[in-house]
Parts: C-alpha cells; structure tokens; sequence
C-alpha cells in the first residue's frame, strides 16, 4: 500500500505540475508523511525532486532561456543559500492559530500564510482577462529570482514565485516550462547542499528501493506529460500556472500543507 500510494501520487503530480512548473514537491510531502517522519518525510521528497528535475532538464533543457537563466537564476541561487541558512539556523515564529480536521492539528503559519496569500496575488493575475497582456519587464527578473530562491530555500515552496514571473517574460510553452526546470536545478542543489546535515539523520539507504520506485515513477509523469505538451496552448498553461497557485496557496495559508 505504501509503495503504490507514493508512486501514484508522484506519477500524476509529476505528469501535472510538469506544464505549471511547480508543485511536485510541495503535493508529495504530505504523501510521504504519512508513512514517514516529517524530516525523512522533507528529505525523500527533496531528493525525487531534484532527481525528476535533472530528468526533466534531459527533456527540455534545450529550449531554457538563457539570458532569464541568469537574470533570475544567479540572484535565486544567492537568496536560496540564505533561505535555507535561515531554515536551518533560526527558529520558526509562533503559529498563528491550530485547529483539528480529520483527526489530525494543522497550524497557520505566519510564513505560509504570507506566502499563500502573494500566490492568491499572482494567480489572479493569471485568471482575470483584464491581466492577460500584463508582462513584467525583465529588468525585474533578479526581483523575481530574490523572492523565489529565498522562499524555496527557506520552505521549499520556489516554483509558485517563480513561474508568476516568468509566465509573463514572452517565453514560448517549451520555453517556459525548461527555463523553470534550469532555475529550479540550480536552487535544488543549493539548498540541499545547506540541509545535508539537517537530513543526515534520516536512514535513505533502508528506504532505497521505494526512493527509486518514487523517482521512476516521477519520471514517467514527467514523460507523459512531455509527450502531451505539443497539444496545448500557452495559455492553456497559464490556466495551469493559475490552478495550482490556488490549490497550493489555499492549503499553504490554512495550513493543510
């Protein structure tokens, strides 16, 4: 049962996020920690994540965006290592409120409530006609690298800032989505290089054979949804970008997530 529940959940999230260009790891985690810890639960997941972003760089690396590549990868990679020096180094605020839902506590955290309410922000900017022809002019791309990488070093939620920004630089579908997977490469491995003592507690090698199945299964997903991506519009995936902003800006600001 666990191996089936956690495989499926990364095939489909993988499959799913791959045109929004976030969300793998933000809807994985919960699955694991249902069988895990929470540490092992953050360190599973962050290692499927990376892992399935080197696949997909495989994909589509040769579409990425060069020049938004440094413009906003170069300042996320700066403000990821300080996010995640900050995550490991500084205790967490207070929650805001607790309550009591399927049996479970979930608590309201300042910082994903703040977080969770910026998404709601941009997601609009998304869904509402009145926004369609917006674009942010490049010369806010570091902006956009600063918030994203320091966010995703600081509570692994990177791609939602990220793909606001760059949903609205101009870039083709293919363009997008690999730009996004270049980016989400280079804070992946500057944050995991600042959590390595946080997770060296957690025993990968006894979870080996499902940690595998799991990225195999991403990998698939991320296949998949490759295969389809010719068939749709970019603002087919842009309604995407939109979605998941919403689902995982709701979960993040009740704390669901």
């Amino acid at each position: 049962m666990k191996y089936l529940l956690i495989c499926s959940a990364a095939l489909l999230t993988s499959g799913l996020t791959l045109f929004s260009g976030f969300g793998l790891g933000t809807l994985l985690m919960p699955v694991f920690a249902v069988f895990f810890p929470v540490e092992a639960a953050v360190g599973l997941t962050a290692i499927v994540h990376f892992l399935n972003n080197l696949f997909k760089l495989a994909l589509l690396g040769k579409h990425a965006d060069r020049a938004v590549v440094l413009r906003f990868g170069l300042p996320a990679i700066l403000a990821a290592f300080l996010g995640a020096r900050a995550l490991v180094w500084l205790s967490h605020l207070s929650p805001l409120a607790s309550y009591a839902a399927f049996g479970r506590t979930f608590e309201v955290l300042p910082m994903k409530l703040a977080i969770g309410l910026l998404m709601i922000g941009f997601a609009l900017l998304e869904a509402l006609p009145a926004f369609e022809k917006l674009a942010f002019d490049k010369r806010y791309l570091p902006v956009g690298g600063i918030l994203s990488g320091f966010f995703g070093g600081l509570s692994g939620n990177q791609g939602a800032l990220r793909s606001a920004f760059l949903i609205r630089c101009g870039l083709s579908k293919e363009g997008f989505i690999a730009t996004g997977v270049v980016i989400a490469c280079l804070v992946d491995v500057t944050r995991l290089g600042v959590y390595a003592t946080k997770f060296s507690a957690v025993d990968l090698g006894a979870n080996v054979m499902l940690l595998t199945a799991t990225t195999l299964s991403a990998f698939i997903g991320a296949w998949a949804g490759n295969r389809l991506l010719h068939k749709i519009t970019i603002r087919a995936v842009q309604w995407s970008v939109a979605a998941m902003l919403f689902l995982i800006a709701i979960g993040l600001a009740s704390g669901l997530i």
